[in-house]
């Protein structure tokens, strides 16, 4: 069977009564997590190039503007990814699955058809990742998330079975991405490609609705995805509303496979002048986080997947915040950086991604310090409390206020409201 017909099948099949506390209560901190970090986005440079577009329209943009919907969707998803501060899934490929959330918010009034469609969009996003790798050949984890956000939306705005197909299609077919946007030296467009993902799912779902039609098969035909990759349909075979509960959130703003470099350098305790400091990690943190651009990061794209940078500056200012990247160029994280050897662990890759273990070793002029982390606070095994995402939230500039009213979202009606408030 066709997994666009598959999915649709899926999505039209489940109801906002089919959900348990545990997935609706899960929805809401994701919501509260990704507007916390588009919050904190809204002053950066390439959100301002952003808001010159200008496009007119009526669909509501975070921060009290609005666009038309395609426009809208992106800028929306654009600060909720910048950052790189916003949920993670891992699996034979990574996803950031709250980047749906952008499209979502642009085009729902009430929350419980938003809650819904995230889980749903949840759901397809994780399970793509558990069916096939797209890095390895070259290709970007958004091809994945472009197709979660279209059946998300499709459930959003109640599409049939058949127009929900033809909403994944005119999704997947046109638009298939890149890997470049995460190799090397990275650019404004590492958020940019997700950012466009959601606007191209939104405006095909809009097509779909109005009856616009796309290609067959677009997994399985002749010349379909199934050239770019194989997927292991077996994953899809018990689609339910429970793969949000195993997807995870961000302690600290850096890419998730440093997530536990970053908790185990704070655990460090270390005296002397350091001569040298070795990472061991797992084979997807190396070859993300370690290749020859990440010893010199330019970029705060480039910075926060950078064991490197990482590793100074949380080494010389003992946190790792949003700050760390105001010392991209600093003379003294740079040389602390040649320091800085990281190497493949086989041990680690072969837990992966079941923990995401990394050592820190510490080597002074007295004396020989190693820290070593499992599975980071807010994993999906370690996950962080209600009071922490809420913290992080407040920390990011996201009002109290605002929070309350999204612990209670599945009671709101105006969602475009609290959109446009913060």
């Amino acid at each position: 069977m066709e997994l666009a017909e598959i999915l649709a099948e899926y999505s039209s099949s489940v109801s906002y009564e089919d959900l348990g506390e545990e997935e609706i209560h899960e929805a809401k901190r994701r919501i509260i997590d990704s507007m916390g970090v588009a919050k904190a986005s809204i002053n950066s440079k390439p959100a301002e190039i952003i808001r010159k577009l200008n496009l007119e329209g009526n669909f509501p943009m975070l921060g009290g503007s609005k666009g038309s919907p395609d426009y809208a969707s992106f800028y929306n998803t654009f600060l909720i990814r910048y950052l790189d501060f916003n949920d993670t899934y891992l699996s034979k490929e990574p996803l950031h699955p709250s980047d749906i959330i952008g499209g979502l918010l642009t085009l729902g009034m009430r929350g419980k058809d938003i809650i819904l469609s995230i889980v749903v969009g949840y759901e397809v996003g994780t399970r793509l990742c558990d069916s096939a790798s797209l890095r390895l050949k070259g290709f970007d984890h958004v091809n994945f998330t472009q197709v979660a956000s279209a059946v998300a939306l499709s459930k959003l705005l109640n599409l049939s079975k058949e127009q929900t197909v033809n909403a994944i299609s005119m999704t997947v077919v046109p638009h298939v991405a890149l890997r470049q946007s995460r190799v090397g030296k990275l650019s404004m467009w590492k958020a940019g490609a997700t950012a466009e993902a959601i606007r191209n799912s939104v405006f095909a779902v809009l097509l779909a609705k109005e009856g616009f039609t796309g290609p067959e098969k677009p997994f399985s035909g002749e010349k379909g995805f199934r050239l770019i990759t194989d997927l292991d349909y077996s994953q899809f075979e018990k689609m339910g509303t429970r793969k949000i509960l195993q997807t995870s959130i961000k302690k600290y703003p850096v890419e998730y496979h440093a997530q536990a470099l970053v908790e185990a350098i704070l655990n460090l305790k270390y005296e002397g002048e350091i001569k040298k400091i070795i990472v061991e990690t797992y084979e997807a943190g190396k070859s993300i986080l370690a290749d020859e651009e990440k010893w010199r990061p330019e970029t705060k794209e480039t910075a926060d997947h950078s064991i490197p940078f990482i590793t100074a500056t949380t080494l010389l200012l003992g946190k790792m915040w949003l700050e760390n990247y105001s010392l991209i160029g600093d003379v003294k994280v740079n040389e602390l950086m040649k320091k800085v050897e990281v190497v493949e662990n086989p041990d680690y890759t072969k837990v992966y991604p079941k923990e995401l273990p990394v050592k820190v070793v510490v080597i002074t002029d007295k004396e020989r310090f190693e820290s070593e982390v499992r599975s980071p606070r807010g994993y999906y095994n370690n996950r962080m409390s209600d009071q922490e995402v809420e913290e992080k939230a407040l920390r990011l500039g996201l009002s109290k206020e605002v929070i309350n009213k999204l612990w209670n979202f599945e009671n709101e009606n105006e969602v475009d409201k609290i959109v446009g408030s913060i």
